[in-house]
């Protein structure tokens, strides 16, 4: 046995509430290492000469990765504190007791040596997420390029490659034309990048934060757009950037008028007076990327936060938006990002926030944070399994496996699966045109548990390489759209309303197949079995014993084989 890929730590990552009374306990073990793990439990207060509440749980092997195993127990519970350790047994028959992180031959009777588990402070922690967000889809808008309501010639609209400056006279009102559209595709969230006054033609330089930039519309846009979503059913997140301003922004510039005598000095992290702004060399303070136009502000300055805080907290009441997506998340402490969730909670208890990071969130996503993150990791596997075929399938669910793993389970439907984005190339263009892989890449997104984030125009086939050439005019007229895909995106998004066993169904079965690129998944929910699969690879996979079984992608009977790069969703 592995004693050093043991782990456990009694926090909120390890061991955590459901809901008041019910408990998750984890622990984390060398992969194939473990045949049995047993959970023992007592109550830290009640003498055993008074009352035996000793207990015993077999835990199960809920989550693998590649390195690990992750071993699961649901306990109820109604205690002061809960006092607990492991019984673990290896492949060889060895037996060993883990107890407060260390190893003994007998099973541990004092309760000093324990785990120790206060169950009011963890149900007090727990993580609350919006309900209404579960699952969903969110269909990611580049507002300057998605839609406009003036007249914009063929020639203009449909540039490519395009460029930063390109103006396409994408509009607010614009979105509003086309809610219909996205409601046919059936995405149930709109995410927009930024709409706040600015010179660029990405807003991620905002100069004003309590004003539309003029080229969107006003006020009354936005909120003609957010009532008319909700009309449709749909919710609306809007993109805050709060790591930094643009160089026009009011603070700073004060500070370049006033420099050393300027009261927003603070606001910014400056290395050097007289304070200079402008491009081509490494700026005079700190800013994002080093891209001297975005200074970086000073959000541990309590007049900065509160500012900040003001802006996330005005647009929820002017404007009744349903949450925010924040840029650069990971680039602004988490003492702000606390105060952060319980303004805008307090503003509207079911706001959905969600962090952008490109890597592993879990000091961001412990329940006192943010909601969600955009999942890059899930981007980076999808391609490393569909476009460069570097990854097998059983390293795929490796990689599902680790996130589970290691993330608190409220977190299993929040999690933004996508597979492009307005800062990547297109997902079509990675993969050189091939629609059949992003049919199956679509499909990873929109099968499995989370919520998948579809980047505009990618139902319908849109082409770019890297940023900006990513951000195109949206194809609007249909001889430009790949009309077939919208319906595959259609399809999948239908079947994930429509069977809540694709997302929500307990995992049963799991079978990869690295040699031909096949992925089985089993789920159930109630009495309701669902096979998933995908094979991630050119060719054929034969699957004889489901021939017949009814084939929702296609609505036709199973074949018993997946072609190159397919994927099926069959019944029973």
């Amino acid at each position: 046995m592995e004693y050093a890929a043991i782990r456990h730590f009694a926090d909120k990552n390890y061991c955590f509430a459901l809901k008041k009374g019910r408990f998750l306990i984890r622990l984390e073990v060398k992969r194939d290492d473990v045949s049995r793990v047993i959970l023992h439990t007592q109550d830290k207060y009640l003498p055993l000469t008074l009352a035996d509440t000793r207990r015993a749980y077999p835990m199960g092997l809920a989550h693998s990765d590649r390195h690990h195993d992750h071993y699961e127990a649901e306990v109820e519970i109604d205690v002061i504190c809960l006092r607990y350790f492991f019984e673990i047994e290896d492949r060889a028959g060895n037996v060993v007791y883990y107890s407060n992180h260390a190893f003994y031959d007998q099973p541990v009777t004092d309760i000093d040596k324990m785990y120790d588990c206060p169950q009011t402070l963890r149900e007090e922690e727990r993580f609350v997420l919006p309900d209404w967000a579960k699952n969903k889809v969110v269909y990611q808008i580049f507002p300057s390029r998605f839609a406009t309501d003036e007249d914009v010639p063929e020639e203009v609209w449909y540039q490519a490659p395009i460029s930063h400056r390109a103006d396409l006279k994408g509009s607010l009102r614009g979105i509003i034309r086309r809610l219909d559209y996205i409601k046919a595709l059936g995405a149930d969230i709109l995410y927009l990048t930024p709409v706040f006054r600015s010179r660029s033609s990405h807003k991620y330089d905002t100069d004003d934060h309590h004003t539309i930039d003029p080229s969107f519309g006003t006020k009354e846009d936005l909120k003609e757009l957010v009532r008319k979503a909700h009309e449709l059913g749909m919710y609306v997140i809007l993109d805050g950037v709060f790591n930094h301003t643009s160089v026009n922004f009011f603070a700073f510039q004060d500070i370049l008028k006033h420099q050393s005598d300027s009261i927003y000095l603070d606001w910014y992290y400056l290395h050097e007076m007289p304070l200079k702004a402008g491009r081509g060399r490494r700026p005079g303070y700190k800013a994002f990327g080093y891209y001297g136009d975005m200074p970086k502000l000073n959000l541990q300055n309590r007049a900065t936060a509160d500012y900040i805080i003001d802006v996330a907290t005005h647009w929820i009441r002017e404007c009744d938006i349903d949450g925010w997506r924040l840029d650069v998340g990971d680039e602004i402490g988490h003492t702000f990002w606390k105060r952060f969730r319980q303004e805008v909670k307090a503003a509207k208890k079911d706001a959905l926030i969600v962090g952008e990071i490109w890597h592993f969130a879990g000091d961001f996503l412990a329940g006192d944070e943010w909601d969600s993150v955009m999942n890059y990791p899930f981007y980076h596997a999808a391609l490393e399994l569909v476009v460069s075929e570097t990854m097998s399938a059983s390293a795929f669910m490796d990689h599902l496996g680790f996130m589970q793993g290691n993330l608190d389970r409220a977190l299993d439907g929040y999690l933004w699966n996508l597979i492009d984005s307005h800062d990547t190339e297109r997902f079509l263009h990675s993969a050189g045109n091939d629609i059949k892989k992003q049919k199956l890449a679509a499909a990873l997104q929109l099968l499995l548990p989370g919520m998948p984030m579809i980047y505009y125009g990618d139902e319908a086939g849109m082409e770019g390489g890297p940023d900006p050439d990513c951000r195109r005019g949206m194809l609007w007229e249909e001889s430009r759209r790949n009309g077939a895909l919208f319906l595959y995106y259609q399809t999948l998004i239908r079947l994930r309303h429509q069977h809540p066993a694709l997302t929500e169904g307990k995992l049963v079965e799991t079978y990869t197949d690295d040699e031909t690129g096949l992925i089985r998944m089993e789920r159930e929910l109630e009495d309701r079995r669902m096979t998933i699969l995908f094979h991630t690879r050119a060719g054929s996979a034969a699957l004889p014993e489901l021939h017949g079984r009814e084939n929702l992608v296609t609505g036709t009977p199973f074949s018993g084989f997946l072609g190159d790069y397919e994927a099926a969703v069959l019944m029973g």
